[in-house]
């Protein structure tokens, strides 16, 4: 992400309104807005490919969502908004045609540019949702799953190799890592 100057303080309405308009997702963390780094091809499969296994699975009420559309909460009576690879939401308050507040799950898949970003920031921040019961990284070159859950205060669960389950406990879903990686 590209960093916004502290001088730079964007209103959300403003952001909301030219986020509209641009080609190129901005997050908003707080009055300063980040433009997104570009995708690969490998992250964009891994996150087509988990979104496609969930979806699969998912039953409703819960609604399934890829990339294009923000969660948006506050943290320090700041709005923040970010776009994650992959959102579930069950909760019927969810009726925004471009925004999730009440996220159940979030996954993100990792690449060099956002790891450190996924791992920290968004970890901190997402954790704050009181909605939010998983959040999940997806490692990019190797088949690897981090699962931080709010019934386990958050503490780190790994799941790795392409044999290994993936257990997605708030949806009573298992996702094999394997299919994550298809087509990689």
């Amino acid at each position: 992400m590209q960093a916004a100057a502290q001088s730079d303080y964007v209103r959300v309405e403003d952001y909301l309104a030219a986020e509209e308009a641009r080609e190129i997702r901005h997050e908003y963390l707080g009055g300063a807005v980040y433009a997104m780094a570009g995708e690969t091809r490998a992250h964009n499969t891994i996150a087509l490919n988990v979104a496609t296994a969930i979806r699969q699975r998912l039953k409703s009420p819960c609604k399934l969502y890829m990339g294009g559309l923000r969660v948006n909460f506050q943290l320090r009576q700041d709005d923040y908004y970010y776009y994650p690879d992959v959102v579930v939401t069950c909760d019927s308050r969810d009726k925004d045609p471009r925004v999730i507040r009440y996220p159940k799950l979030i996954v993100e898949v990792l690449s060099e540019s956002t790891e450190r970003v996924d791992r920290r920031e968004k970890f901190l921040a997402y954790t704050t949702i009181e909605t939010l019961e998983e959040y999940v990284l997806i490692g990019q070159s190797s088949p690897e799953a981090t699962i931080f859950r709010r019934s386990s205060d958050w503490r780190a669960e790994k799941t790795l190799g392409a044999e290994a389950g993936w257990a997605i406990e708030c949806l009573r879903l298992t996702l094999p890592l394997a299919e994550m990686y298809e087509g990689i």
